[in-house]
């Protein structure tokens, strides 16, 4: 690992005009050399080639499509983009599809009085009437919560800006007593933090924009609003109903839970049995922050990352991370805390939402969160939390994680520079990211939509690595790695050395049996053990 006293961070790139794309100021080994991940939404702000280029190296390693906002065309001529830029730099770039969810709003008001102000402790009643509201009522045209909604449920309206209990029910009504007032208008958003919702994740909206999704070149699904495990079965069964049979097979798209209801998380077995359906979560901290107390959401967010980490699920923490930079150069030091915080929680990826979709700043955050990224990075105590937690584990009882752990350990015995894994499906790579070795993680594949799935996952660099008829000789299979290695700037000097991990044959799922420690000098000083250990001791 780095020291721990970091280098002064290099200075930002002089202030640009807003909406423009400054020239790069980046730190290229920092660029390709952290292990923590960052997604960044796009936007009418990150919506060029250039733009998209410049995230990419700032430090972005996911793009995220909101389908909350924008038009099916827009989605797939950023894919286009981002695909043009992937092929610029023979890097993988992963995208992430994120689905609206099924988000509760109000119907709307009296053109004479549009914006009605309720005060507190008055009556206001929520309906199945499609006439526009006043101050008295307005329309909630979702029946079945209506129908759901009991004595002392709480509603909150507005992002939690106005605060209702429910003091009685009808067939068609619910009537609430205004304990938080506030100003109401149309079409403004309804949250239910004390019932688990009998609707299904998937809005029509949503099947339509996920069909659309499935025929773009994307890699993950985001789920919003999943209140349980069911949510999740939903959707797999949606996905696997239209992709074609080999892809559904590999496991592709993946699909990640965004957790921001309370019924997800009201307790350790109802988060597990999500967890266990998923390939990942994201810790969506705004509707999260919005239904439960603003105090619990940090105790959250650290029980989410703790069982992902448990599991070796890639977690992603979100929402509200750089706030400030959406109109400003630089941001808050609470915000670079916040951000380390989930850092030294151990999440897989950090995110970023306005700050890169329309903030006037985009390069400028991506590149502060990967600042905050490398000087965490290189503090002692990050990678001590990192090794506690690899000690604590406990490995399943498989050759596989066997040799995985066994991989992780060497690294850290012999200070190699990289962890070299062969993955078909990214399995094993999975595995080895868990254990967060404290070498970057090469994955080579033959699959291009795993090398691009591994991308939003901590500490993994992938390339695509076609099956050659050469690879049944280990020789030839430890050569070529080396080659890659070499690529990538992991291995520099001639005595630097590469822990390969890989299962023979290779191409075969979920294998690893082999372990080699490589050295860069090249194959023509490598002793014979290394790759025919019949007679003696591998290396």
């Amino acid at each position: 690992p780095r020291p721990a006293t970091a280098m002064p961070p290099p200075p930002l790139t002089a202030t640009p005009e807003p909406g423009t794309a400054p020239p790069l100021v980046a730190d290229v080994h920092e660029r390709w050399t952290k292990s923590t991940k960052q997604l960044a939404t796009l936007g009418p702000a990150s919506s060029t080639f250039e733009m998209l280029e410049a995230l990419f190296l700032s430090g972005a390693d996911t793009f995220r499509l909101n389908f909350s906002h924008g038009k099916h065309d827009e989605k797939r001529a950023l894919v286009e983009r981002i695909r043009a830029v992937e092929a610029k730099h023979g890097k993988p770039i992963c995208v992430l599809a994120d689905l609206q969810g099924p988000k509760l709003r109000v119907g709307v008001f009296d053109e004479a009085n549009p914006k009605p102000k309720l005060l507190k402790g008055q009556t206001f009643r929520f309906d199945l009437d499609a006439a526009p509201g006043d101050d008295t009522r307005v329309q909630l045209p979702h029946e079945e919560i209506i129908s759901t909604l009991r004595v002392g449920d709480t509603l909150l309206v507005d992002d939690g800006k106005l605060r209702m209990t429910v003091s009685a029910t009808g067939p068609d009504y619910v009537e609430t007593i205004v304990e938080v007032g506030g100003t109401i208008s149309n079409r403004k958003g309804v949250n239910t933090p004390s019932v688990v919702l009998p609707i299904s994740p998937l809005t029509p909206k949503d099947r339509d924009d996920l069909a659309f999704a499935l025929t773009l070149d994307i890699d993950w699904i985001a789920l919003s609003f999943v209140q349980r495990a069911a949510d999740i079965a939903e959707l797999r069964d949606f996905v696997n109903a239209r992709v074609p049979f080999e892809i559904k097979e590999a496991g592709y798209p993946k699909i990640m839970a965004k957790l921001e209801k309370p019924a997800a998380v009201a307790d350790p077995d109802s988060l597990k049995s999500i967890i266990d359906l998923c390939d990942g979560i994201m810790v969506a901290r705004g509707d999260l922050g919005v239904e439960m107390r603003p105090e619990d959401v940090p105790v959250i967010q650290k029980q989410i990352i703790a069982e992902c980490r448990r599991q070796g699920k890639p977690v992603v923490v979100a929402t509200q991370m750089l706030e400030s930079m959406i109109d400003s150069p630089t941001p808050t030091r609470a915000e670079c805390s916040d951000i380390a915080t989930a850092i030294y929680d151990g999440a897989d990826a950090v995110m970023l939402s306005a700050e890169s979709a329309a903030g006037s700043y985009p390069i400028e955050a991506v590149t502060m969160q990967r600042r905050v990224i490398s000087r965490v990075e290189s503090d002692q105590l990050y990678r001590a939390a990192q090794t506690a937690d690899f000690i604590q584990s406990t490995p399943q009882k498989t050759a596989t994680d066997a040799v995985t752990l066994a991989a992780r350990q060497i690294v850290d015995t012999v200070r190699a520079k990289c962890l070299c894994i062969f993955t078909e499906r990214g399995t094993t790579v999975l595995r080895a990211a868990k254990g967060r070795p404290p070498a970057p993680i090469l994955a080579l594949t033959p699959t291009r939509r795993t090398a691009r799935a591994l991308a939003l996952v901590w500490g993994v660099y992938s390339r695509v690595l076609p099956l050659q008829d050469h690879m049944v000789d280990l020789e030839e299979v430890l050569v070529d790695v080396t080659k890659v290695a070499k690529d990538a700037g992991y291995l520099v000097d001639p005595t630097d050395l590469a822990v390969v991990t890989a299962g023979l044959p290779l191409g075969t799922p979920g294998a690893a049996n082999v372990i080699r420690v490589v050295p860069a000098v090249g194959p023509d000083e490598w002793p014979d053990v290394l790759c025919y250990p019949d007679t003696e001791e591998c290396v």
